[in-house]
């Protein structure tokens, strides 16, 4: 049996009850009904049956939305409800849908009496304000089935057979229940800050009564709420046996990395799985520099072997899971709309944790080499990286060395499904001094094209706090006006 993650005792456990809600912002509902969607062809096969099922409303919520063959047999079926009098709606966030469709795409839909709205477009007045994005992936349909997860509407999801590029490794929810009507209230905050307030509805007969068994909290998260990072660390801290961490962008900042750390210390089993190929490169770098720290803890690191692994999960000691749009960042934890379900229920997270295990099977383990001699600190080396050269006589033999132990630990990564780690501490620091050497020989010997695009920064951001100023000052002097009217 696995150790609960909630105390044993009524008294603790209430108290643990509580920690969960405040942390997360969010109270546990019960009388739900989940099932695990693994990979975006699972996902959007439930995602469009329910949409060419609604009856009363679809409500669809999505970082990216391409102009491809997925992204357009979703439109079309959005269109087909709509010109059948079902209200649609559609949040669509502008950063992710950049380069990826344009307003054409929706005229269809909006022609057919749709909506779209698109979140946080880039707009005068507010310099930093891009940085937040509506990162969320959900759907309801009709107030009565819900659905929640890490994928985006892209034919880029389900892979490319032609070129032998294997699906992406996504994982989502589908939800009945209580929590559906939490769902679309989510949508209509999100729906609100692009705009006027979502229309009311009149809920299904039965939408609010229980579908299942399993107690859950929705976490949709605002800019700078922090809900999912408190949640988080709290239960790095509740966890006693097992903490099961899946992340496509991994990059913990320290009090949850210590965290982790402090949870390893005492026992308990922590494991993290992030992509070995990412589609975002620095990022990939940014978490392989953070490796060390983990490894040294005694936390075991996997890297996913497959296209890319765009999941976020957790499951700790058997009882308590998560699936959503979070990842371990700061960008999600503090600067996106995010929105994540963490369940309470055996038999879902036994279920992941399963899934975990059969991914785990297609992942690399991450190991520090062991102590050359003692009183040393741990000696790392990557097969990817070059080893340093041998300068013994005879040069051709030290090269010969070199290459010899590259494709052995080449070798040894492929039989063992281990791959020693790289000396990523040192790395990052040469890559900082090229940088900041070559700005500074650009500085020395072409001013300009260092001057321009400061001057070019600094308008902007005079522009945009002037606009900001005057808007002040134009909402000051109206609150003026009508208190002296009164």
């Amino acid at each position: 049996m696995p150790t609960p993650l909630l105390p044993s005792s009524s008294s603790s456990r209430l108290l643990a009850q509580q920690a969960l809600s405040r942390a997360a912002g969010a109270p546990l509902l019960g009388g739900n009904a989940v099932e695990l969607l693994i990979d975006a062809a699972a996902n959007y096969a439930a995602w469009l049956e329910a949409i060419r099922g609604a009856r009363q409303r679809v409500l669809l919520e999505n970082y990216i939305i391409r102009d491809d063959a997925v992204g357009r047999e979703f439109r079309d079926a959005l269109v087909e409800r709509a010109q059948a009098g079902v209200f649609v709606a559609v949040v669509v966030d502008w950063m992710g849908c950049l380069g990826q469709s344009r307003s054409g795409f929706w005229a269809p839909l909006r022609a057919a009496g749709g909506e779209v709205r698109v979140y946080n477009p880039l707009q005068l007045g507010q310099p930093f304000g891009w940085l937040s994005r509506d990162h969320r992936k959900s759907l309801t349909v009709d107030g009565v089935t819900g659905f929640l997860s890490g994928v985006c509407i892209s034919a880029k999801w389900l892979g490319d057979p032609v070129r032998d590029v294997p699906p992406w490794r996504d994982t989502g929810v589908a939800l009945r229940g209580p929590v559906v009507g939490e769902l679309e209230a989510a949508f209509a905050q999100s729906w609100g800050e692009t705009g006027a307030a979502l229309r009311e509805f009149s809920s299904p007969s039965g939408s609010a009564t229980a579908a299942g068994d399993v107690s859950l909290r929705l976490i949709a998260t605002q800019p700078a709420t922090a809900g999912m990072y408190r949640l988080d660390q709290l239960v790095a801290s509740l966890a006693s046996k097992t903490l099961w961490l899946t992340d496509a962008y991994f990059v913990g900042m320290a009090p949850y990395v210590q965290a982790l750390v402090a949870a390893a210390r005492d026992g308990v089993d922590v494991r993290l799985l992030v992509p070995g190929s990412s589609d975002i490169p620095a990022v990939a770098g940014m978490s392989r520099a953070g490796y060390r720290p983990l490894l040294k803890a005694g936390i075991r690191v996997f890297e996913w072997n497959g296209s890319m692994l765009h999941a976020k999960t957790a499951v700790a000691d058997g009882q308590w899971a998560r699936v959503g749009s979070s990842n371990l960042n700061i960008a999600s934890w503090l600067g996106n709309q995010e929105l994540d379900v963490a369940i309470e229920d055996a038999g879902f997270a036994g279920q992941l944790a399963a899934q975990y295990e059969r991914d785990l099977a297609n992942a690399t383990e991450i190991v520090l080499a062991p102590r050359r001699r003692a009183g040393r600190s741990e000696q790392v080396r990557s097969s990817e990286t070059r080893p340093s050269r041998v300068r013994h006589g005879g040069g051709s033999s030290g090269r010969a060395a070199a290459g010899a132990l590259r494709i052995a630990n080449s070798v040894g990564a492929a039989l063992t499904q281990r791959r020693v780690l790289g000396d990523t501490s040192a790395m990052p620091l040469f890559l900082a001094t090229l940088v900041l050497a070559a700005l500074a020989v650009v500085a020395i010997l072409w001013p300009a094209w260092i001057g321009w695009p400061v001057a070019l920064l600094c308008a902007w951001f005079a522009l945009n706090l002037g606009i900001r100023g005057w808007r002040v000052r134009q909402r000051r002097q109206r609150g003026q006006g009508e208190s002296e009217e009164a």
